[in-house]
């Protein structure tokens, strides 16, 4: 994907560097001269570029197959197909993919950090859309994840018309599933 803190980056050294070029050139007077300014925008630019590399989320990928692709496009929900544009996409500032959403859900155990979004399942289940969302959960335990209530809130959260269940998918990695159908 797109990553605009490559871009701002880039940006930054280019001016840079044909700055320091221009300095450094025997051109005597003749040319642009804006060697000066590049030292002036250059630099700062580089550091903005850096900043929003660190504050960058990368996207999550969405791991389906044809058959998974076709019921996805006929049984996505207006929220499941905003939750994809959301976490397929780069983010910046936030603690996580779906940080808001994790903490609504009551998934964030306090002073602790977020579960974070490792990837997207989307696949047929008998002609109906699976669509898991796989995250690791480090400070989350498992037993919070699939309380029954909170499986029911998942439903209405992540709804209308979904059930949901909690899958766990690695208990070496931490990871678990929530499985919208």
């Amino acid at each position: 994907g797109f990553s605009l803190g490559n871009l701002v980056i880039l940006s930054g050294v280019v001016i840079t560097v044909l700055s320091f070029a221009e300095y450094l050139s025997d051109s005597s007077g003749e040319g642009l001269n804006v060697s000066g300014l590049g030292f002036v925008y250059g630099i700062p630019v580089c550091l903005a570029g850096a900043a929003l590399k660190y504050a960058e989320i990368n996207p999550v990928p969405l791991i389906t197959n044809p058959a998974g692709e076709r019921v996805y496009e006929a049984k996505k929900t207006e929220t499941i197909d905003k939750i994809k544009q959301d976490v397929t996409r780069h983010r910046y500032g936030d603690e996580a993919h779906l940080d808001t959403t994790v903490r609504k859900l009551g998934l964030v155990v306090p002073g602790k950090d977020y579960p974070q979004l490792q990837e997207l399942r989307a696949e047929d289940a008998d002609g109906e859309l699976a669509f898991t969302m796989v995250w690791q959960s480090i400070d989350t335990p498992y037993k919070m994840w699939a309380d029954e209530r909170r499986v029911k809130k998942y439903e209405t959260f992540f709804g209308p018309g979904v059930t949901a269940e909690v899958v766990k998918i690695d208990a070496e990695q931490r990871l678990v599933g929530i499985r919208l159908t």
